[in-house]
Order: structure tokens, then sequence, then C-alpha cells
């Protein structure tokens, strides 16, 4: 009988299938991770502006508490920190340099309290995504 030296045909082929499974479930779990990674990055920075968008509000209302409330109701788009955008936000209205919209919508009621909701938002390939923070300012002029 001879000695027969190398490998059947089938064990190449398990053998390249074995690898190539390996190598699609690699690149699947790093494509899911940088996805998640992104997602994270992006949810940080919209509650960074969100934030940012809360302290402005304060500021406002610190530095000119008439000028503060003329401006307290309906809705606004804030590309940038002002008052000069009413309104709901367009597709095109996003803050300078990013992919978000931030918004805000206040409500007063008769008690003097005037509540204000910050959203940011994106899109992304899995959607429509937001992060809000709502907060509530009085008319304490003592």
């Amino acid at each position: 009988m001879k000695n027969v030296k190398g490998q059947s045909l089938f064990e190449v082929l398990l053998a390249l299938f074995i690898i190539t499974l390996i190598i699609v479930a690699v690149v699947v779990l790093s494509t899911i991770s940088i996805s998640n990674s992104l997602f994270s990055k992006n949810k940080t920075l919209a509650s960074k502006y969100t934030q940012e968008a809360i302290e402005w509000l304060r500021s406002e209302k610190e530095s000119d508490i008439n000028l503060f409330l003329g401006n307290t109701t309906g809705t606004y788009c804030l590309e940038d920190l002002n008052f000069n955008n009413s309104g709901v936000c367009g597709e095109l209205e996003i803050i300078p340099n990013t992919v978000f919209t931030r918004q805000m919508v206040f409500t007063n009621d008769l008690s003097g309290v005037i509540s204000v909701i910050v959203t940011t938002s994106w899109t992304d390939s899995k959607g429509i995504h937001e992060v809000s923070t709502s907060t509530d300012f009085t008319d304490r002029r003592d």
C-alpha cells in the first residue's frame, strides 16, 4: 500500500469554510461595535448640546428677565443660541458643523412657571434619535 500524503479536497473545503465563518464573524462584530460607538458618541454630544441650551436660557433669564419673558412662548429652532429662529426645525436647520437639530418648546402656566423642553435630535441608519431635557423657570424679581 502507498503512503498518501496531503489533504483531501473535503478537508481543505471544511478548513476554508471555518476560516470564512471566523472572518465574517469578526467583520460583523467590528461593524456592530463601530455602530454602537458612534451612537454613544452622538448621544453624548446631543446631551451636551441640550445642556448647553438650558444653560444659555438660564443666563438669558439672569441678564434680562423682561426680554427673556418676552421670548418664552412657542417653539424655537436653536441652530445658534438665540431667539431668532422661531418655529419647528427643518431638515437643514442643524447646529453648525454637526448632524444635530436642537429645538425648544415653551409652555407657560397661570402660576408664573415657564416650562421648557429642549430636544436635540439626529438621524442615522437606525432612524431618528433624540435627547430631551426639561426645566422650569419662575419669574422671581424680588
